[in-house]
């Protein structure tokens, strides 16, 4: 199994995952053309590092602004991790936020209140 890095775009997240170590980090904006197409790689490679490795995964999710169609996604992506979670994959979630950015903050707070992983909102 691969590492999976896909450089950031004025459109679309950074996507840094790492094998070795679990951690998974996405970070900027998610506003793309096509957000089902962009995800794709991305719950691939959880899917397949939770049947191959199956141990502890860190998300990091660092957002400056999601459009409806990444929030949708975004909360689908949560939801496979809190599933993992449910069969005994230590999953933990830190989801960074500005101190001035509500909906960002907002967001966190309802995918909080849907998980049963530990979910960790972070003010930057």
């Amino acid at each position: 199994m691969e590492n999976l890095y896909i450089p950031k775009t004025l459109n679309s997240f950074e996507v840094d995952f790492n094998v070795s170590n679990g951690n998974c980090k996405l970070t900027g904006s998610s506003y793309p053309e096509n957000a089902p197409e962009f995800f794709k790689p991305v719950f691939a490679w959880v899917n397949k590092y939770a049947s191959e490795i199956g141990e502890k995964i860190n998300f990091i999710f660092t957002i400056d602004y999601l459009n409806s169609g990444s929030i949708k996604l975004t909360f689908e992506l949560v939801e496979l991790l809190d599933k993992l979670n449910k069969v005994g994959i230590d999953v933990n979630i830190d989801w960074h936020y500005k101190y001035i950015d509500e909906d960002i903050k907002e967001l966190g707070e309802e995918f909080v209140e849907n998980v049963t992983c530990k979910f960790n909102l972070i003010e930057d």
